[in-house]
C-alpha cells in the first residue's frame, strides 16, 4: 500500500485583490497528478462554472464585502476501489469597488448620484436565473436511459453476441452492465422454452425472433425501486440543467419522487400512484402465469391490479413504429418479402427484379421464416387503428383501405404541436440573461398533452406498442444483413447512424418514394418517443409549480429542438412559426400524411 503522506493539494495564489463582480480563477496544484479529480466548494457563495476540474472560475457577482472560504479536496484513485484525498479551505477577502469623491462640497450643493460614480469603467455579468431541481428530474434521467437501451445499436450488439458469435464484453464494462445481460439471459431462457414454430426449417428465424422479445422485455421494462444512477447520469443532468447535483442528491431527489405502493417492499411514480388509488377496492395481484411458475408464486385470486404494470412500467411509446412505418421501413421489408415469393411489383419495371438471394447464407433462411410467419405479426391495419386511438393520427396510402376508428385522439396533434412552440419561445427567453422565462405556459401545455394520452392508455396499449417495437428491430437486423449490399445499390459515404438505413434509403431511390431520408423520421421516432414518455408518466394533472414546467423544456431541449428540425425536414412544416401571425397556421395541425403527400407530388413533378 503506497504512503498517502505524498498526497496533498494547493491552490495557487489568488489575485491581490478581489472586487465585487469579478470572475475569479481558480486552480488547484496537486502533488501527484496521475489519477487525481478535484471537488470545488465555496459554501454555497456565488456561483461556479463547474465543480470537478483542476481550473474553476467563481462569480462574485452579488456577494456582499467580506471573507468567503474557497475550498477544494483532491481525491486521487488508489486502484482496487480505494482512494485518497486532501482539502485545503483558502480564504478570499472580497472588496468593494472605489468610490470617486470630491475633497469638499461647495456650498449650496449636496451629493447626487453623478458625484458618487466609480472612478473607473465596472465590468458587468449577466448569468441566468439558478436552476432549481425537482425531484422529476431523476425519472427524465430513466426514461431516457430505458429508451437508449431499446435503440437499435444496443440490440444489433446483443444480436451478434447471441446470434453471431461475438465475444461478450469483460465484467466490468461501462458500456454493457452485467446487470443488462444478466436479465437479458434470463428472459432469453424462459422464452426459448415457450416459444415454437410449426415450419420446416425456421430454427434461425425462431432463434431471432425469442432473442429480440427476450431483449425489448428485458429493457422494457423499469425496476422503479432498485434503480441506481451513475456518474454520467449525474453529469448529463448538470450539463442540460446547469445545476452542480452530485449522486447522492439525484438519489434522494429519486426516493422523494418515489411513492410507497404497498409498503416498503413496492413503490410506483406518483402518476401511476393516482390510478391505483381509483382502483383502490382491487388488491394487487401477481402476473397470471402459468406453466413454469412455482406453485408458490402463483396467485391465489385472479381478479386485481397486476403488480408489475405499477412497480415496472414499460418504457416504450408507439410513435416510435408511426414515425419509422412513414419513414418506409415496413414498406421497404414488404417489397423484399413480396420478391423473395417471385411476386411482381406493381408497376411496368420491376425494380427488384434481379434481387437474388442464394441459399447458401443466413439471409434466405430468415426472410424464409419471416414469411411464413405473417399471419403471427401486426396487421397494417391494427397499427392504423392504434395509431388514430392513441394520437390521433391517420395512415394513408394505397395500400390502407378505409377505417372506421370508434376512438380518435381528434385534439392530440394540435396540443403536442403547440407544447413544441411554446417551448421553442421558452428557449428565447430562457437564453436572454436579462429576463427570467415563464414556466407557466409550458406547465399548461404540458397538462393538456398529458391529459390526451392517459386518456388513450387503454385497450391494445400495453401490449401492441410491445409487439410492434420487436417486429421494428428484427426489421432492421435483417435488413442491416451484409447480403443486401449485393443488389440494394446504397450510398457507402453517407455516414447514417444505424446499418439499416441506408438500405431503406436505397429502396425508396427504387420505387420512387419519398426522397427524404429514413434519418429524419428516426429522428422523429426517437426523439418523440422521449418527449411523450415524460408528459404520459409526470404527474402533470397535480403540478402547479411553473419551475416543473421549465425544467422539463430545459432537460429535454435537444430532443424538442430535433424533433421540430426533423418534422420541418420532412412535412416542410415549422413548428417554430407564430401560429397566429404566419401563414401557415392551419398547416401545422393538418395530418402529417397530408404534407407527405404533397411532398411527394412535387418530387414526382419534378421528375418528368
Amino acid at each position: 500500500m503506497p504512503s498517502t503522506d505524498r498526497y496533498s493539494v494547493t491552490i495557487k495564489p489568488l489575485p491581490g485583490a478581489v472586487t465585487q463582480g469579478d470572475v475569479v480563477r481558480l486552480e488547484a496544484e496537486p502533488s501527484i497528478t496521475t489519477n487525481v479529480r478535484f471537488v470545488w466548494d465555496v459554501k454555497g457563495f456565488g456561483k461556479l462554472d463547474k465543480t470537478d476540474q483542476d481550473v474553476v472560475h467563481w462569480s462574485t457577482a452579488g456577494l456582499a464585502v467580506g471573507t468567503y472560504p474557497v475550498q477544494v479536496t483532491g481525491i486521487w484513485d488508489l486502484g482496487g476501489g480505494k482512494t485518497v484525498s486532501h482539502t485545503v479551505d483558502v480564504p478570499v477577502d472580497l472588496q468593494g469597488r472605489a468610490i470617486a469623491a470630491p475633497t469638499s462640497i461647495p456650498a449650496g450643493l449636496t451629493m447626487g448620484p453623478a458625484a458618487l460614480a466609480p472612478a473607473g469603467p465596472i465590468a458587468v455579468t449577466l448569468m441566468r436565473s439558478d436552476v432549481r431541481p425537482t425531484t422529476d428530474l431523476a425519472l427524465w434521467i430513466l426514461i431516457r436511459k430505458a429508451t437508449e437501451a431499446l435503440g437499435f445499436n444496443n440490440y444489433r450488439r446483443f444480436m451478434d453476441i447471441l446470434l453471431c458469435g461475438q465475444p461478450r464484453p469483460p465484467q466490468n464494462s461501462t458500456s454493457f452492465p452485467q446487470a443488462q445481460f444478466d436479465a437479458f439471459d434470463q428472459e432469453f431462457t424462459d422464452l426459448s422454452k415457450r416459444r415454437f414454430l410449426p415450419y420446416t426449417d425456421s430454427d434461425a428465424y425462431r432463434m431471432l425472433k425469442v432473442a429480440t422479445e427476450a431483449f425489448v422485455m428485458s429493457n422494457c421494462a423499469v425496476s422503479l425501486r432498485d434503480t441506481q444512477f451513475s456518474r454520467f447520469d449525474v453529469d448529463s443532468i448538470n450539463q442540460r440543467m446547469g445545476t452542480n447535483l452530485t449522486e447522492a442528491e439525484l438519489d434522494t431527489l429519486w426516493v422523494d419522487y418515489l411513492v410507497d405502493l404497498n409498503g416498503h417492499a413496492d413503490a410506483t411514480i406518483p402518476y401511476l400512484e393516482l390510478v391505483r388509488d381509483k382502483l383502490g377496492d382491487s388488491p394487487l395481484i401477481n402476473d397470471l402465469l402459468g406453466g413454469t411458475v412455482p406453485p408458490a408464486q402463483r396467485n391465489r385470486s385472479c381478479v386485481g391490479i397486476i403488480r408489475s404494470k405499477l412497480t415496472h412500467p414499460c418504457m416504450l411509446e408507439l410513435i416510435y413504429s408511426y414515425w419509422l412505418e412513414e419513414g418506409m421501413l415496413v414498406q421497404t421489408m414488404n417489397a423484399v418479402a413480396m420478391r423473395f415469393q417471385n411476386v411482381r411489383s406493381p408497376g411496368e419495371q420491376d425494380p427488384l427484379r434481379m434481387m437474388e438471394i442464394d441459399p447458401l447464407r443466413p439471409l434466405n433462411n430468415l426472410l424464409w421464416g419471416w414469411i411464413q410467419d405473417e399471419q403471427h405479426r401486426l396487421t397494417m391495419v391494427r397499427r392504423a387503428l392504434e395509431y388514430e386511438h392513441a394520437y390521433g393520427i391517420r395512415l394513408y396510402g394505397r395500400a390502407v383501405p378505409p377505417l372506421r376508428p370508434a376512438d380518435v385522439r381528434s385534439k392530440f396533434l394540435e396540443a403536442f404541436h403547440n407544447l413544441l412552440y411554446i417551448a421553442s419561445v421558452f428557449y428565447k427567453s430562457d437564453d436572454a440573461t436579462t429576463v427570467v422565462a415563464d414556466g407557466f405556459p409550458v406547465l399548461n401545455a404540458l397538462k393538456e398533452v398529458h391529459l390526451l394520452l392517459s386518456e388513450s392508455a387503454h385497450n391494445q396499449y400495453g401490449d401492441l406498442p410491445t409487439t410492434s417495437r420487436i417486429e421494428n428491430l428484427m426489421q432492421q437486423w435483417i435488413l442491416a444483413r451484409p447480403e443486401f449490399r449485393e443488389f440494394l445499390p446504397t450510398r457507402t459515404m453517407t455516414a447514417l447512424p444505424e446499418r439499416w438505413m441506408d438500405r431503406v434509403d436505397a429502396m425508396k431511390t427504387l420505387q420512387r418514394w419519398t426522397d427524404t431520408s429514413v434519418l429524419q423520421f428516426r429522428n422523429l421516432a426517437t426523439a418523440g418517443e422521449q418527449l411523450l414518455l415524460s408528459i404520459r408518466f409526470g404527474n402533470w394533472a397535480d403540478v402547479n409549480e411553473p419551475g416543473q414546467g421549465a425544467n422539463w423544456a430545459r432537460f429535454w431541449r435537444s430532443q424538442v429542438q430535433s424533433y421540430i428540425h426533423a418534422y420541418r425536414s420532412a412535412t416542410g412544416v415549422d413548428l417554430t412559426s407564430d401560429p397566429v401571425i404566419s401563414k401557415d397556421s392551419e398547416s401545422r395541425y393538418a395530418q402529417p400524411w397530408v404534407h407527405l403527400k404533397s411532398r411527394l407530388e412535387t418530387q414526382t413533378q419534378r421528375r418528368v
